[in-house]
């Protein structure tokens, strides 16, 4: 009954928290994006919305309320030849994954009691003894809970690929295939991660790998290799630039979501957002130590300040992932589809392959953490040698001779 009490607590308090962040993760975006590009971005629009009488610029916080009520009060249209069922079902979908992994992802640790008097006041009742327990701050602490991310976390694809094939369009279906294909492909190196992190640490609990890292050395310090790996599929599986190929506006005029207007639209990109939470939380669990505080001893479980610190420093961490994403997205060019689909094939799986029997030989001969950065160190060395003594294919990026250049002038015809 304790636990269940602090599940149904923690979903109350954290679902709506999730979804009001992803409005100002857009503003965040944007303000990122004009950081980058040497521009203030949006600091005028308050909560007036020139109806109220709440005046001033307020850093342009009203911001993401004002794009959230124009998308909401615009029409709502479905083109005529779209398969009306699906197209309706794609951004629901979409949703879902998004919100239904959070239910595995531990806020604050445990939270331990050493039991009270309950409803004492009560005339008629009279005091109700309750006895010490220990609840975990998670909508649902199972035993495969990494396990439960990943698996939920690759069904968003079908809500792309039905909105890509319901939309009757051929760039949306285009783009469709593409997030299925990029999907399918990036989920086998951020699989593999997940399995070395699980072999090292001996338990699929989220709560429990945290807490293994916890007042000790945090895991992207011993698998630093594996942390851009799994950062990198994070990206390709939430569809961010680099890796936005499903939504190409220069080949694919919008992609999957050319059709959708209003709030269909929107709640793509709202799930979006709760993905790139969503995973901005796991790789924090799995290599970042989770609620673990560097230099600060903490106790396996605590009073609710111990709780409340702990998911403060969640939180924090979870925000600094998601600046580093945006920072990539408005740094890095957008990557061709036969890059992006070699990148995963040639590069990444095969070193996440190479790291997980070597991570494998350590731990059945019971080597000390330190010898899996060595691992590390190795990995990255044979992929640098092994890497250019493979076949190229033939050159796409050739340049073409052009009359009167300078850089790349035409050859003289015999």
């Amino acid at each position: 009954m304790p636990q269940l009490i602090a599940s149904i607590l923690t979903i109350l308090l954290f679902i709506p928290m999730l979804l009001l962040s992803c409005a100002y993760l857009i503003l965040l975006e944007r303000k990122v994006a004009a950081w980058v590009q040497d521009r203030i971005g949006p600091n005028r629009t308050n909560f007036s919305f020139g109806v109220l009488p709440f005046k001033g610029h307020h850093f342009g916080l009203g911001q993401a309320l004002a794009d959230g009520l124009k998308l909401l009060v615009k029409e709502d249209y479905t083109p005529p030849a779209v398969d009306r069922k699906l197209f309706l079902l794609a951004p629901i979908i979409v949703m879902i994954p998004a919100l239904i992994g959070w239910a595995v992802i531990p806020w604050g640790g445990w939270y331990e009691s050493e039991g009270f008097t309950l409803w004492s006041w009560l005339p008629f009742v009279g005091g109700v003894e309750v006895e010490p327990f220990r609840v975990s701050i998670a909508a649902a602490p199972v035993s495969i809970g990494v396990i439960y991310f990943l698996a939920v976390g690759s069904m968003a694809v079908y809500g792309v690929v039905l909105g890509g094939y319901a939309s009757n369009n051929k760039y949306s279906f285009l783009g469709g295939l593409r997030a299925t294909a990029q999907m399918l492909s990036y989920e086998i190196p951020m699989g593999l991660c997940v399995l070395i992190v699980i072999l090292i640490m001996g338990t699929a609990r989220a709560d429990m790998i945290v807490h293994l890292q916890a007042n000790h050395v945090w895991n992207i310090f011993y698998h630093p290799l594996l942390a851009v790996i799994f950062f990198t599929c994070i990206l390709a599986e939430c569809n961010r630039a680099p890796f936005d190929l499903a939504e190409a506006e220069q080949e694919l005029v919008g992609g999957f979501h050319t059709e959708y207007g209003s709030m269909k639209w929107a709640l793509f990109f709202l799930g979006e957002y709760l993905h790139m939470i969503a995973g901005a939380g796991f790789f924090t669990i799995l290599f970042l130590g989770g609620w673990d505080l560097p230099f600060l001893r903490e106790p396996m479980a605590g009073g609710i300040g111990w709780v409340i610190l702990k998911v403060h420093v969640f939180l924090a961490k979870i925000a600094l992932i998601l600046f580093v994403m945006m920072w990539v997205r408005w740094t890095l060019p957008r990557l061709r589809f036969d890059q992006l689909m070699k990148l995963a094939w040639r590069s990444l799986i095969p070193l996440t392959l190479l790291v997980l029997l070597l991570s494998g030989a350590l731990v059945f001969v019971r080597a000390p953490m330190w010898g899996h950065l060595a691992a590390n160190a190795a990995a990255l060395a044979a992929a640098l040698w092994i890497g250019p003594m493979l076949p190229q294919g033939p050159p796409v990026n050739r340049r073409i001779g052009l009359a009167g250049s300078r850089f790349s002038p035409a050859k003289a015809q015999a």
